[in-house]
């Protein structure tokens, strides 16, 4: 972790995960940015193929790793896991025909406006 100033965000690397980078304005914000990050980097791959982390008194002797200060973060793994699940539910008829309109309006299937929908109502 490498803290910001007035000028820049304070910037996370993850050993474990090349090529991943996190950055927040704010202390506040890195929880939910690394969080958001991990997702991103492993999108489609499922939990499954986060590697297990280093051993923790092998990296600060790591000269790549230098300069910063070391932050343990937690990272839902269940979020990452976005396999397809299929879901048996009942809506009005009338209902259903209104979003598949609006999905195919904006290039989307009927899950994927489902899935999207979810997420904004509950926040993420």
């Amino acid at each position: 972790m490498h803290t910001g100033d007035d000028q820049h965000a304070h910037g996370v690397t993850f050993p474990d995960f090349p090529g991943c980078f996190a950055a927040a304005d704010d202390w506040a914000g890195l929880p939910a940015a690394i969080q958001e990050v991990v997702q991103a980097h492993f999108h489609g791959e499922g939990a499954q193929a986060v590697p297990p982390p280093s051993a923790l008194e092998t990296l600060p002797t790591d000269a790549q790793y230098q300069g910063g200060a070391w932050l343990l973060a937690d990272v839902d793994l269940g979020r990452i896991d976005t396999s397809p699940v299929r879901l048996n539910i009942s809506l009005p008829a009338n209902l259903v025909e209104q979003f598949d309109a609006y999905a195919r309006a904006h290039g989307a299937t009927r899950s994927g406006f489902l899935a999207q929908a979810a997420r904004q109502a509950m926040g993420g």
